[in-house]
């Protein structure tokens, strides 16, 4: 009877734990995932000002846009990515004379899935939109595609690491 009663209890002790630690990763999970709505806001919020250092920022250092052979590799490039798109945006405003309508990137029915406690991957639909300029221009869909996107968390920052807007799968 003493045995059943050791035995009992450590059952309890252990089903007690367990249970703490699974409530400590919904805790953290729920964490994760407001980090990454943030990081994923500032994702489109630099791009669509074409801050190039916020842009930059917000991957890995050797994070990358696209893939393959085109893709765009490491925080310079990243920055220089940008850089040259606002440096076209104000070449064509100067030869056409009109300023180009408000740029919005849009990501939409997300989903995200944890690998491990440092690794996700997000998948999504994205659009580039550009806003209204005046009565006779309507906002407009310039672009609309699929993405996948892998993130990790590096010294407790959620980061992408890849951004990849036309996957093959």
């Amino acid at each position: 009877m003493k045995k059943n009663i050791v035995v009992a209890i450590a059952l309890a002790a252990l089903s007690s734990s367990m249970a703490l630690a699974a409530s400590a990763d919904v805790e953290r999970e729920g964490q994760d995932r407001a980090q990454i709505e943030k990081l994923m806001w500032q994702y489109v919020r630099a791009l669509d000002t074409e801050n190039a250092d916020a842009y930059a920022a917000v991957y890995t250092p050797d994070g990358q846009f696209g893939s393959g052979d085109k893709a765009v590799k490491g925080r310079d490039a990243l920055k220089k990515m940008i850089d040259d798109f606002r440096d076209r945006a104000a070449k064509n405003e100067a030869k056409s004379g009109e300023k180009r309508p408000a740029m919005y990137h849009v990501i939409t029915n997300s989903y995200l899935e944890f690998l491990d406690k440092d690794h996700a991957r997000m998948q999504a639909y994205w659009m580039t939109v550009f806003g209204a300029a005046g009565e006779k221009t309507p906002p407009r869909v310039a672009a609309a595609g699929r993405e996948v996107d892998e993130l990790v968390r590096v010294n407790g920052q959620w980061l992408i690491k890849v951004r990849d807007v036309a996957p093959k799968e």
